[in-house]
């Protein structure tokens, strides 16, 4: 145990070094931590007695708030019920049941769900059913995989192999072989302070036509793009852009994979982005929403027709190679039903889209601050982006970042855009200290 170490009230001194935190700069942080001690609603409370107002759902996954009884029940009574049960040649009721309440809300034909853990599993897991799929209708030279600049997949070899943000690539060069990448949609030249979907970029869907031309198109099992790159700082997809994907996709034999792994459980307005802009894709990826965050679970929903590819040959053979000792455990298919409950009990999925114009409103409010270059709002999701520092791209962004968690709002950077996503449970009055607090913050960073 060495110096980095916190001291709490009535409680042994615990070190914070043995814990190699994810995503972090470590020696910044135990420097000078943050952490939080309990939550409950809209708000987290930090170790030194501070409510700070959640911006961010957790981590883009806790939409209906922290604290809700009904999850914090439903686990207490199935992990003294069935602690765990095994779904390789095995099964228990819970996930049959689950996957039959997602197919009702998922877009129609996507009645097909696979269980993983995280959304980085539920990416790799669609690519590997993209390619399976491929090879099982006898089109075994289509493997090839694209992606987007700028995207994120998580964190396993396929989804950063696909993925476009250069730091989560750039140190592991044994990455999936025949990967290209689309252009990213960011255009603040033309679409800066949108309100919604940004006009201009449709034809940075036609890419993809390129691709097609240079690898052919019976070489290319799939694309795989978020409908909106919530990681990369909130992009949206220009108007008619998804659409555009998709006719390309379909008519050249190519899957399209939605990750909706932000967007998924109300963020963007529906269930899912594919139904808010009226594209449905052959996969869709979720987690983070599916459990309100409480226990980590992924889904993957395939439409009917790939499903069946696989359902041929004897009917004792395994027909898919792949799963996860956890897929469908059933603490957590009990946290996920009983946030089910939650979205439809209290319409979340519905208030999302009728506050949305209040958010937008109020965002867009800050485009006079000093150094704000563009705002990008949509659902229940925005994103601030600030002109870099003279110190280096990202500085500023971290600055405010601080600031705000000083001054009680917790929000996330991504270089220098904050991103901002809070529990679709949120008040006017919340958007009103959400959006002043970080108009404050802005200005002390200017």
């Amino acid at each position: 145990m060495t110096n980095a170490t916190l001291a709490q009230p009535g409680r042994i001194s615990n070190s914070l070094d043995e814990f190699w935190m994810p995503f972090t700069a470590n020696r910044q942080f135990k420097a000078s931590p943050r952490l939080l001690e309990s939550a409950e609603g809209m708000y987290f409370r930090s170790s030194d007695g501070r409510q700070v107002l959640d911006g961010t759902a957790g981590l883009w996954c806790c939409n209906a708030g922290h604290g809700r009884r009904e999850i914090t029940e439903a686990v207490s009574r199935q992990i003294a019920r069935l602690d765990f049960a095994p779904t390789f040649q095995m099964g228990h009721p819970l996930p049959f049941e689950l996957a039959e309440r997602l197919a009702d809300i998922a877009p129609v034909g996507l009645n097909r769900v696979f269980f993983t853990n995280s959304g980085s599993e539920s990416a790799d897991t669609a690519l590997k059913i993209a390619l399976a799929y491929q090879r099982a209708i006898g089109q075994g030279t289509r493997t090839r995989l694209i992606g987007r600049e700028l995207g994120y997949h998580g964190v396993g070899f396929g989804g950063i192999s696909v993925g476009g943000m250069v730091n989560n690539r750039k140190a592991f060069p044994a990455l999936l072989p025949g990967v290209d990448h689309l252009p990213h949609t960011l255009d603040i030249a033309r679409n800066a302070f949108s309100r919604g979907l940004p006009e201009f970029g449709i034809e940075k869907a036609d890419e993809l036509e390129r691709l097609v031309t240079l690898h052919g198109a019976e070489n290319i099992a799939a694309v795989i793009v978020e409908p909106m790159s919530g990681s990369a700082g909130v992009i949206l997809p220009p108007v008619g852009y998804l659409q555009r994907l998709r006719e390309i996709t379909r008519k050249h034999g190519i899957l399209l994979i939605f990750d909706e792994v932000i967007t998924g459980f109300g963020r963007v307005g529906k269930a899912f982005a594919a139904q808010r802009w009226g594209v449905t894709p052959d996969i869709i990826t979720c987690a983070k929403g599916l459990t309100n965050g409480a226990i980590p679970m992924g889904a993957v929903f395939v439409a009917d027709d790939i499903h069946q590819a696989f359902m041929q040959g004897p009917d004792g053979a395994i027909e898919f190679f792949h799963g996860y000792t956890y897929s469908g455990h059933p603490v957590a298919c009990a946290a996920a039903l009983a946030t089910l409950d939650i979205y439809q009990g209290e319409r979340l999925f519905e208030r999302t889209l009728e506050l949305e114009a209040y958010w937008q409103d109020a965002l867009l409010g800050l485009r006079d601050l000093p150094n704000v270059v563009d705002i990008r709002a949509v659902g229940l999701v925005g994103g601030v982006q600030l002109a870099p520092s003279a110190e280096g791209v990202g500085k500023r962004g971290f600055q405010v970042f601080e600031q705000c968690f000083h001054d009680g709002l917790m929000v996330r950077v991504t270089g220098d855009t904050i991103a901002m996503s809070p529990p679709l449970i949120v008040e006017k009055e919340q958007i009103d200290i959400l959006v002043g607090t970080l108009a404050d913050s802005i200005r002390k960073a200017a």
